[in-house]
């Protein structure tokens, strides 16, 4: 309101003297900035005293700048006025800013009017305010691009808080629900909700903006979290995880379930029970299994059983010479439990279960995997589940027999009455075959089979499978137009009446063409075949085909676990992080100041 205070005209009060060697100040305080947000580092230390060893990575940096420019040096910190240094909290968050605005100008004139994908999750920063990360995909010269885009605080996580949170980010930065053609989210309700998740609500205003799971991702939330609402098998796992704290708290114990399996591989050998040679009997240590960690749960299983014996001769020692009578009496519950029917009757059937969809898990993580032999493969998984579910009770028997016998725990007589450990004075009146097939066995595969077949539903299987009509794999040997035009239907805004009539005189020359074409030839996925189609200006000439190609590479990257993740732009007593490493390039290519 006061024109006369303002800085533009301060600014121009000053001779070219004092322009000059604010200019100097600013861009030396822009430089450090630029540095930090490239490498993500936070710009404050702990003590930014004159007498601190170290004071801050801004400062620090901004004097090696000094140091190395002597005219810098003579007109910044404590040659400048005292408030006019240019390396204050709040310049230090508008020049990050700045660079911030920047990125995304240039993200946007990127996307111009062209569709992208969204991807959206949960992050919470330091003060734990909870917030929305959301990262664009889109496509430029053929070239697959992930940009995040920013971070919207929101008070609860309700679908309908954050659509209001997205409509909101979409209005600040000029954007459309209407040029979304893909979704990625997790597995949540609130986000992939048929009828009231995050995924419903926009495909209500934009029905192209399909919503695709992480494979891998899906199959990690079937086998694990579905066993675990079994109350006996969700106890198996609880145990296992106190184990894993019990036995491997202490680098002592851990050094001791080392020495122990060390000592019985030499005795085993000594007794010629085991082969030695090059890469055998290498050395195992239990490890923890996690939530987001694809197969670490069949690898902590596998490891116990390996080291079954190793792991009771550590709970043994913990039960008699513990520290505390708290560890000695977790040691002996943990003992108890682990020679009991119920944990080995477990273990097995989580073992088996964790083997047959290692396969797949492996398969759905590779980079190069096609997404054809991927739904087939959870299909072959699914029918051999039921199989297993039908004709594999009496092999775990056998598996759970040999197990007891190894390791001299007393076998349950299958035939005998069940005895219900919290209830032991009701009469059950069925066999423990009975209890442990219907009630344990048959239950779990049961949940498992009807999850897969709701994670995997036919919408996204259907979409993906004619997604490989375009694969440039062995010289397009999966082209099929067929497939080609039922795709179209799942795009009617992006193709007009006229379109989908010319579309199908571009697929009829479109794979002669391509495969006559020798840079053509050794292409393996539909991202190596976008950014050739532009290098070589194909797109030109099949303009269509590669607006149709332009979906799919949108789309089936929502599928691929190898992918920038997010990272929060966390800020602690003013510290700026930028994870991104997208944004960190771009922070540093950017021509700011």
């Amino acid at each position: 309101m006061r024109q006369n205070q303002s800085i533009a005209t301060a600014l121009h009060k000053q001779n070219e003297v004092a322009k000059s060697e604010h200019r100097i100040r600013l861009n030396a305080s822009i430089d450090a900035c630029r540095c930090l947000l490239k490498c993500a580092l936070p710009f404050h230390g702990h003590n930014e005293s004159e007498m601190s060893l170290f004071r801050g990575n801004l400062l620090e940096v901004y004097n090696l700048i000094r140091d190395q420019n002597k005219s810098v040096f003579k007109v910044t910190l404590r040659n400048a006025q005292g408030n006019n240094q240019k390396v204050a909290l709040c310049i230090q968050n508008d020049i990050a800013h700045c660079f911030a605005q920047e990125v995304l100008k240039s993200i946007f004139e990127e996307i111009g009017d062209d569709v992208f994908a969204l991807l959206v999750d949960e992050s919470n920063d330091i003060p734990k305010k909870e917030q929305m990360a959301v990262v664009l995909r889109y496509v430029t010269c053929g070239i697959v691009k992930e940009r995040f885009i920013g971070l919207v605080h929101v008070k609860e996580t309700s679908a309908l808080s954050l659509k209001s949170a997205t409509d909101f980010l979409f209005s600040e930065y000029r954007l459309s629900l209407t040029k979304v053609r893909g979704q990625g989210y997790d597995g949540a309700r609130n986000m992939s909700g048929n009828c009231n998740g995050l995924k419903s609500l926009i495909m209500k205003e934009n029905t192209s903006a399909y919503y695709v799971h992480c494979f891998a991702h899906q199959l990690q939330l079937v086998i694990v979290a579905v066993a675990k609402k079994h109350h006996d098998t969700g106890v198996f796992f609880d145990m296992i995880a106190v184990l894993m704290n019990v036995v491997c708290a202490s680098c002592k114990r851990t050094y001791m379930l080392r020495e122990s399996q060390n000592d019985k591989l030499e005795e085993s050998i000594g007794r010629g029970e085991i082969d030695t040679g090059s890469g055998l009997n290498q050395e195992l240590s239990l490890t923890r299994a996690g939530d987001t960690r694809w197969n670490s749960h069949y690898k902590t299983l596998s490891r116990l059983v390996s080291l079954f014996s190793s792991v009771s001769d550590v709970l043994k020692y913990i039960e008699d010479e513990g520290l505390n009578c708290f560890s000695q009496r977790q040691a002996s519950g943990i003992r108890i439990y682990l020679r009991s029917f119920d944990f080995v009757f477990h273990l097995q059937l989580m073992l088996n279960i964790l083997g047959i969809t290692n396969i797949l898990s492996q398969a759905l993580q590779r980079k190069d995997q096609d997404i054809v032999n991927a739904i087939s493969l959870v299909k072959s998984t699914t029918a051999t589940l039921k199989n297993m579910r039908n004709d594999g009770f009496d092999a775990l028997i056998l598996d759970i027999t040999s197990f007891c016998y190894n390791n001299n725990i007393q076998m349950v007589s299958i035939e005998e009455v069940y005895v219900n450990p919290r209830a032991r004075k009701q009469y059950t009146n069925i066999s423990n075959h009975h209890y442990y097939e219907i009630f344990c066995f048959n239950m779990v595969l049961d949940m498992q089979s009807e999850e897969l077949g709701d994670r995997f539903n036919e919408v996204s299987s259907e979409l993906l499978i004619c997604m490989t009509g375009l694969n440039p794999r062995d010289s397009f040997c999966d082209f099929d137009p067929s497939k080609l035009r039922k795709l179209i239907d799942f795009y009617p805004h992006d193709f007009s009446f006229k379109d989908r009539l010319n579309i199908l005189n571009e697929l009829s020359i479109y794979p002669t063409f391509m495969q006559q074409a020798a840079r053509f030839s050794t292409l393996k996925s539909i991202f190596d075949l976008a950014k050739v189609m532009v290098e070589s200006n194909m797109h030109l000439n099949f303009p269509l085909v590669y607006r149709l190609l332009m979906k799919l590479v949108k789309s089936d990257l929502q599928n691929r676990i190898c992918r920038i993740g997010f990272c929060s732009c966390n800020r602690n007593d003013g510290e700026m992080l930028f994870g991104d490493e997208a944004c960190q390039v771009r922070f540093a290519e950017s021509d700011f100041g």
